[in-house]
């Protein structure tokens, strides 16, 4: 009776223990490469997913995008220098029955094939252009390595290389080379900055001497403008005065020049003067005034024989 217990217990525990080995529960970035007998089944999930724990053998593959980092590698440059390279390979599983068939341990050929691959590349690539060409680079690890991983089934999505560490010879003559090139480079700013002051103060005194002499034009258009009007002015008031002249003369008889005449005369004589300046006209004034002395006895004669007359008929 007990014998009968036991038995059926065990029988029991077994199927409980079969039955939660046969139910797997596969997550979406998950799925399950299914061996039956040895058999490949193909891939299942996400999801529920039975299995005969008894015929079927499962394996677990990661759909995630990974990363693998490849340690410190020595590599000689297409010009003979040695130099240290580490750097990481992004990758993601395409298909999941191809990356458990066609491979048994994906890292560890990663990692190798990663090795092989960069020598390779750097062997190609001067050193110059290992330092500074790192995205070409980067570019040629990717290809070179999906070339070999995608018949694993598994896709290179990126490569980036981390750190290049040079000899230290060149890395000394790096340094050197950096500080003649900044040297270089602030000796030719400072020239430039020198040919643009000295274009700037160029431009300037240009820019001045132009006004200047624009300055120069109006002052003297100014100049000969205000001289022209006031010669027009001067003219203008000559030409009254002589018109006014002109009118008084037209207007004074003979008698009263002959006495401004006279009187001009009276003026130089009074002169301490010893040269005189007289006018042309001397002898026709000196003419005009005898004519005006007759007239004049002639009158004081004709007065006494007027008053003689008288007297003589009282």
């Amino acid at each position: 009776m007990i014998g009968s217990v036991v038995v059926v217990l065990v029988i029991v525990v077994a199927f409980v223990f079969g039955l939660l080995r046969s139910v797997r529960v596969v997550s979406e970035f998950q799925r399950l490469v299914v061996f039956r007998l040895g058999r490949i089944q193909g891939n299942k999930g996400p999801g529920l997913v039975l299995v005969n724990p008894l015929t079927d053998r499962v394996n677990i593959v990661d759909l995630r995008e990974q990363f693998l980092e490849i340690p410190h590698q020595v590599a000689i440059t297409k010009d003979n220098a040695p130099i240290s390279i580490d750097f990481i390979m992004f990758y993601k599983v395409i298909d999941p029955t191809m990356s458990v068939v066609q491979v048994r341990d994906f890292s560890g050929a990663a990692l190798n094939i990663a090795a092989t691959t960069l020598r390779s590349v750097v062997g190609d690539m001067s050193l110059d252009d290992v330092l500074s060409k790192r995205e070409e680079m980067n570019g040629f690890l990717r290809v070179r390595l999906d070339e070999v991983t995608e018949r694993w089934g598994v896709k290179v999505t990126n490569v980036e290389v981390r750190e290049i560490n040079p000899p230290p010879q060149v890395q000394e003559a790096m340094t050197r080379q950096m500080s003649a090139e900044r040297t270089r480079r602030a000796a030719v700013t400072e020239a430039e900055g020198q040919k643009r002051a000295a274009i700037t103060v160029a431009e300037g005194q240009q820019e001045a001497m132009i006004l200047q002499a624009e300055g120069q034009k109006q002052a003297a258009v100014l100049s000969a403008e205000g001289e022209r009007q006031a010669a027009v002015l001067k003219a203008q008031g000559l030409s009254d005065a002589l018109a006014t002249v002109t009118g008084v003369a037209r207007e004074i008889d003979s008698n009263t020049m002959l006495f401004q005449y006279l009187d001009a005369l009276r003026q130089l004589a009074a002169s301490p003067a010893t040269k005189f300046i007289l006018p042309m006209e001397l002898t026709g004034m000196l003419a005009g005034v005898k004519q005006a002395a007759d007239a004049i006895s002639n009158l004081q004669g004709a007065a006494i024989t007027t008053n003689g007359s008288s007297a003589k008929s009282l």
